[in-house]
Formats: C-alpha cells, sequence, structure tokens
C-alpha cells in the first residue's frame, strides 16, 4: 500500500511557523495515510464515497473489484447504470461515474493531462465531470496526484480540528485562509493532522464549536 509521502523537511516547517500545530506532529508522530496512484480510480471512489460512511464504500468498493478484477474505464464504460448500482451505490452516482469511463474510454476526456496540471487547473477540470464539486476535486489531488498544498474549506473534519487545536468557536473563511496562508506550500500536511485531531488521536482535546440546543 502506499501513503502520502511526506518527511521532516515538511514537519519541521509547519511546527517553525505554529507552536500549537508542533505540539500536535509531536504527540502524534508520522501519520500513514494511503494514497490511490491510479487516478481513475481515485475519481470513481471519490464519486462514490460521497455522503456514506467508510465502510459501506469498502463494501461497494469490494465488490467492484471482485466483479472486475480493477475499477478501471474499460470495465465501467461498458457496464450498465444497473449493473453498477446494484453495487450498492445510487442510481445518480452510477450514471456519474459511467459518464466519467465512457469520456476517459473514448479519448474526450485525457485524464493523465490533469496529472500535469497546476492545482486550480486541475480542480477546474475535475470540477467540469458530473458528480465532482470543489471538495471532491480537492481530495483526489490531495490522495491520489499528493499534491502538497491542498487546504480544503469544505472539509468539515479539518475545520473541526482546526477549532480543537486553536480553541475556536467557528472557522469562517477569512481564519481559515489566515491558516491557509501560515502552513503553505505544505498545507497537505497540515490537513493530515487536522483530520487526526479531529478523529480523536489526541483523547485530551475537544470541539469549541457551541453545542446545539
Amino acid at each position: 500500500m502506499d501513503y502520502f509521502e511526506y518527511g521532516e523537511r515538511e514537519t519541521d516547517y509547519l511546527k517553525s511557523k505554529d507552536p500549537r500545530l508542533a505540539e500536535v506532529i509531536e504527540k502524534i508522530g508520522h501519520i500513514d495515510r494511503p494514497v490511490d496512484e491510479d487516478l481513475f480510480s481515485s475519481v470513481v471512489h471519490q464519486i462514490l464515497g460521497q455522503q456514506i460512511s467508510n465502510k459501506a464504500l469498502d463494501t461497494i468498493w469490494g465488490r467492484m473489484q471482485e466483479k472486475y478484477g480493477s475499477v478501471d474505464a474499460e470495465h465501467i464504460a461498458a457496464a450498465s447504470v444497473e449493473e453498477l448500482q446494484s453495487f450498492g451505490t445510487t442510481f445518480r452516482k452510477a450514471e456519474y461515474i459511467k459518464d466519467f469511463a465512457e469520456k476517459v474510454e473514448c479519448g474526450e476526456l485525457d485524464i493523465q493531462s490533469i496529472a500535469e496540471m497546476s492545482d486550480e487547473e486541475a480542480i477546474k477540470a475535475l470540477t467540469s465531470l458530473k458528480g465532482i464539486g470543489t471538495w471532491t476535486a480537492e481530495m483526489i489531488l490531495l490522495f491520489s496526484l499528493q499534491r502538497p498544498n491542498i487546504f480544503s474549506y469544505d472539509d468539515l473534519a479539518i475545520q473541526r480540528g482546526i477549532r480543537m487545536v486553536y480553541h475556536h468557536r467557528a472557522v469562517d473563511r477569512k481564519k481559515f485562509e489566515k491558516y491557509r496562508r501560515r502552513f503553505s506550500p505544505y498545507c497537505s500536511v497540515a490537513s493530515l493532522y487536522f483530520w487526526a485531531v479531529a478523529g480523536g488521536a489526541i483523547p485530551e482535546m475537544r470541539d469549541y464549536a457551541p453545542k446545539r440546543k
């Protein structure tokens, strides 16, 4: 299994910029976050995983791999929407991944060219596809292309992690951009640590968001 690649250069930089994040990095240590370097399967995986649990996604993905051997453009384009839906996904998501596969298979979309684009260009290209919004595109850049400077404002877990580390009640766009500037050009590694914090990696940390009544 491949993991997001980073080392002391990135963590030393982040620690030098922010003492609170430095404490988090020291307590958690190195994070092994799996990546999928196959851009096609990564896009399909991200579309299927929207708004469902990781467990449900693993089930759907496992069924697809069992059926096709590998989740590639040839297999997905050749399948009917009903067959794709039968793995446990929604009709709409099945339509999205089939449309994507057909574009790749017929040459309308050169998916490998996305890997050569800047972050902004790649996000624009990915969000032109059905079923892919900005957040999904950002996750593809991070977990497939391993881009080093991804920091997603639309990611609720990153916002939760920031609230927990800095004791914020809320994180608006202005505050978020302040942290983006601070952690750039290694925002992706900062993201890994905020996700870990949000997931309970440091038990004594709590979320400072106001309780809903």
